[in-house]
C-alpha cells in the first residue's frame, strides 16, 4: 500500500519562508510526477507546483518566483520551498503523486495535508 506523508506546515509571518516535505512509502516501482496542491477555507483545491521524474517543473502563476519544488528520486520525496509568503498563501497543502506500484499501472495518491497559515 502506498502512502504519502507531508510535514513542515505551520504559522509564519508575511514575507517569511516555510519548507514542506512529502515522503512516499510502500510498494513503489516508479513515480512519474509529484506535486503540491492547496485548498484555502471556502475554496476549491488548486494546483501549486509539480515536478516530473526527469525534473521538469510547472508552477501556478500565483507562486512563480516565490516557490521552488524539488524531488529526490532515490528517497521518493518531494519538497516545496516557499519564500515571500503572503496571507493569500494560507491553506491546507496536499502532496500528490502518480505512482506505479510494482507490476501495476499508475495510480494517483494524496497525502493527508499540512496546514500553512501566513499571518502577522
Amino acid at each position: 500500500q502506498v502512502q504519502l506523508v507531508e510535514s513542515g506546515g505551520g504559522l509564519v509571518q508575511p514575507g517569511g519562508s516555510l519548507r514542506l516535505s512529502c515522503a512516499a512509502s510502500g510498494t513503489i516501482a516508479s513515480i512519474y510526477v509529484m506535486g503540491w496542491y492547496r485548498q484555502a477555507p471556502g475554496k476549491q483545491r488548486e494546483f501549486v507546483a509539480r515536478i516530473t521524474w526527469d525534473g521538469t517543473t510547472n508552477y501556478a502563476d500565483s507562486v512563480k518566483g516565490r516557490f521552488t519544488i524539488s524531488r529526490d528520486n532515490v528517497k521518493n520525496t518531494v519538497a516545496l520551498q516557499m519564500n515571500s509568503l503572503m496571507p493569500e498563501d494560507t491553506a491546507d497543502y496536499y502532496c500528490s503523486a502518480r505512482i506505479r506500484p510494482d507490476g501495476l499501472g499508475y495510480n494517483s495518491y494524496w497525502g493527508q495535508g499540512t496546514q500553512v497559515t501566513v499571518s502577522s
